[in-house]
C-alpha cells in the first residue's frame, strides 16, 4: 500500500486534495490505521484518481464527477469529452494553456493504463554518489508545482558550479522529500554529481547520496510534463511484485536533456525493500 503522500506524489495531486475526496467520499483511503489515523491507498485506486481529475478538468462539479463515476463511464467515453474540452479551451485566454496541459497528461495516463509491460521495469542497484545540489520548496505534487521550480533551481545550480570551476561529471538527478510541518508540500532537491572533497565552503551543498542496494527503474522519454504514466506503471508494479515494497525518496536521473524535450530521456528510480 502506499501512503498518503506517496499516493499524491504517483497521483501528482495534493494530500490536501486527497484528503477533502476522502471526507467527501470520493476517494476513500483503502486502509486507516486504527491507532495513528494514517490513510493508506493501493495502486489500483490510481485509476479512479486519474478519472475525478480529468473529470473535473472538464468542469464538472464534484458530485457531477462523482455520478459520472457510478455510471462508470469508460475511457473512450472521457477521451471523446476531453477532446471536446480542449477545443474549449483553445479558445480561451492564454491562461487557460496550463489546464490545457493538465486535462492532455490525465488523457495519456488513462490510455497508458496496462500498457506498459512488466520487462520495462528493471531492478538494480544504485550506486552512491556526491553531488552538489540546491533545495526549494514546491506547494505540492502536480506537474504545475514542480515545474516551475524544478527548472529554476538547475539552472541557477548549473550557474554556480560554473562560477567555482567545478565540472559536472554525470548526468543530473531530482529527487524529493515531504516537508517536515505536513502540509503537503514537497522538497525539491536539484542535484548534479561533483568530484569534490571539500563539503564546506560553497555556495551549494554537497551531498553524499548513499547506495541503493535494490531500486525498481524505469526509462521515461519525452517531457517531464508527460512522465505520469510511466510514474505510475512503476507503482503499480511494485505494489503487484509481491516482494517488494518502495522505500525512502524516488529520484530521476536525466540521462539526456539534448535538443527538445520531445527528446529527452529520464530514468525514474524507486527505491526497494524486500516486503
Amino acid at each position: 500500500m502506499l501512503s498518503i503522500g506517496d499516493f499524491a506524489r504517483t497521483g501528482s495531486v495534493s494530500i490536501r486534495m486527497l484528503r477533502h475526496y476522502d471526507a467527501i467520499g470520493l476517494l476513500r483511503p483503502a486502509h486507516i490505521d486504527p491507532s495513528s489515523g494514517y490513510r493508506h491507498y493501493t495502486a489500483d485506486q490510481l485509476t479512479r484518481l486519474n478519472r475525478i481529475i480529468a473529470l473535473k478538468e472538464l468542469g464538472f462539479t464534484l458530485r457531477q464527477v462523482a455520478d459520472l463515476l457510478d455510471a462508470q463511464v469508460d475511457a473512450a467515453e472521457l477521451r471523446g469529452m476531453l477532446r471536446l474540452r480542449q477545443v474549449e479551451l483553445q479558445e480561451e485566454l492564454a491562461a487557460g494553456a496550463a489546464r490545457l496541459a493538465q486535462v492532455e497528461v490525465r488523457l495519456r495516463t488513462i490510455e497508458s493504463e496496462g500498457r506498459m509491460e512488466a520487462c520495462d521495469i528493471v531492478v538494480k542497484s544504485l550506486p552512491a554518489v556526491r553531488v552538489a545540489e540546491l533545495t526549494a520548496i514546491a506547494s505540492d505534487f502536480t506537474p504545475a508545482a514542480i515545474g516551475p521550480v524544478i527548472q529554476p533551481l538547475f539552472e541557477e545550480l548549473c550557474r554556480r558550479l560554473e562560477a567555482a570551476g567545478v565540472a559536472i561529471t554525470g548526468p543530473t538527478i531530482a529527487h524529493y522529500g515531504h516537508a517536515a510541518d505536513g502540509d503537503g508540500s514537497v522538497v525539491v532537491h536539484a542535484a548534479a554529481p561533483v568530484d569534490l572533497r571539500e563539503r564546506e565552503g560553497h555556495d551549494f551543498a554537497v551531498v553524499d547520496l548513499p547506495a541503493v542496494e535494490q531500486a525498481a527503474t524505469v526509462v521515461h522519454r519525452g517531457p517531464m510534463a508527460e512522465v505520469m504514466p510511466a510514474v505510475q506503471a512503476l507503482s503499480r508494479w511494485v505494489e503487484g511484485s509481491g516482494g517488494y515494497r518502495a522505500v525512502g525518496a524516488s529520484r530521476e536521473l536525466y540521462l539526456s536533456c539534448e535538443g527538445g524535450q520531445e527528446h529527452w530521456v529520464t530514468e525514474i528510480q524507486e527505491p526497494l525493500t524486500r516486503a
